[in-house]
C-alpha cells in the first residue's frame, strides 16, 4: 500500500516544481535521493507532498552526517585537531597579494593558526549566514528533526570527524586554492560560478540542478576528488548493499551537489543496474 501511495503521488507531482529528487528501485525496495541545501533562511517552504509521503513511509532515513552532534565544543576540538597548524601559519602559505586581500576580509591574527581549508569554510559561509540563513533551518536539520520525531531509523554515511579528516587530507595546494577561490568569489560576487546565496537558494527550490554545478571539478580537482568523487563512490557502495539486502522505502538526504552529473549518486546507482528516475 505504501508503494501505491507514493506511486500515485509520483504521477501527480510535476518533476520541475521543487528541489530535485530521484527514486532508485530494484523491485522490493525504493530509495529516494533528495538533494538538500545545508543552510536556509527560516521559514523557506521546500517540503512537497511527495517528499513528505516518502518520509512518512520510510523505515530508514539517511544523512551525510549527524549535524545535531555539532555542538560548539565538539566543533572547537575538531578544528583544533584537524584545522589548525600553528607551526606553519596561514600567513606563510599564502602569496603576499592573497594575504593582503585576506587581511581586508578578516583579522589575520585571529585566523593565522588555521589551515587554509578551515579559513576557506569560515569565509564561504559568511555570505549565507549574513542574509539570515542558518544550518539549523537548513533542509538537513529540518529533516533530521522530522525523522527522529517520527521515530524513524536514522543512519549516516559519515561522522563530523570523518568530514574534518577528509578536509585535513587535502594536498596543501588544493587547500590554498580552495581559500583563494573563496576570496576571489567574495571580491566578485557576480562572477559565475558560483551563484550568490539568494540565487543559489532560488535555483535549488526550482530543482534547477544544472545551475547548482559550481565548476569545482575543473577549478580545484583535488578538492573535488575528496569532497565529491570519493564520497559519492563510497556512499553508492553503501546504498547498493542496502538496496539489495533490504526492502521497503528509504530516504537519502545529501547535499544537492552529490546528485549532479555522471559522478552523482543517481548516475552511479544506475550504472549498478538499478532503475533510477527523477521524480521531482
Amino acid at each position: 500500500m505504501a508503494f501505491a501511495v507514493v506511486a500515485a503521488l509520483l504521477a501527480a507531482w510535476p518533476a520541475a516544481a521543487a528541489p530535485a529528487m530521484w527514486r532508485v528501485s530494484d523491485g522490493d525496495s525504493q530509495v529516494f535521493l533528495f538533494g538538500t541545501l545545508h543552510a536556509l533562511k527560516p521559514g523557506v517552504a521546500w517540503r512537497t507532498p511527495l517528499y513528505d509521503a516518502a518520509m512518512a513511509r520510510a523505515g530508514t532515513v539517511w544523512f551525510e552526517a549527524d549535524m545535531t552532534s555539532g555542538d560548539p565544543e565538539t566543533i572547537r576540538l575538531l578544528v583544533q585537531r584537524y584545522g589548525s597548524d600553528p607551526d606553519r601559519p596561514l600567513s606563510r602559505k599564502l602569496a603576499p597579494s592573497d594575504l593582503a586581500v585576506l587581511a581586508r576580509e578578516t583579522d589575520i591574527a585571529r585566523i593565522d593558526h588555521l589551515r587554509p581549508w578551515a579559513a576557506a569554510l569560515m569565509l564561504s559561509v559568511r555570505p549565507v549566514l549574513g542574509r539570515g540563513a542558518s544550518v539549523d533551518a537548513g533542509a538537513d536539520m529540518v529533516a533530521t528533526r522530522a525523522a527522529r520525531g517520527a521515530g524513524k531509523r536514522v543512519r549516516t554515511f559519515e561522522t563530523l570527524e570523518d568530514q574534518a579528516r577528509m578536509y585535513a587530507s587535502l594536498p596543501e595546494a588544493s587547500e590554498v586554492r580552495y581559500l583563494t577561490d573563496v576570496m576571489r568569489r567574495r571580491r566578485k560576487p557576480a562572477l559565475p560560478p558560483p551563484l550568490g546565496p539568494a540565487s543559489l537558494e532560488k535555483a535549488w527550490l526550482a530543482g534547477d540542478i544544472s545551475r547548482l554545478n559550481d565548476g569545482l571539478e575543473a577549478e580545484n580537482p583535488g578538492l573535488y576528488d575528496a569532497l565529491v568523487r570519493k564520497r559519492n563512490r563510497a556512499w553508492a557502495e553503501t546504498l547498493t548493499a542496502e538496496i539489495v539486502g533490504a526492502s521497503g522505502i528509504e530516504v537519502v538526504n545529501v547535499g544537492a551537489l552529490h546528485l549532479i552529473g555522471p559522478e552523482g549518486l543517481p548516475a552511479l546507482l544506475k550504472a549498478r543496474g538499478f532503475k533510477v528516475e527523477r521524480v521531482q
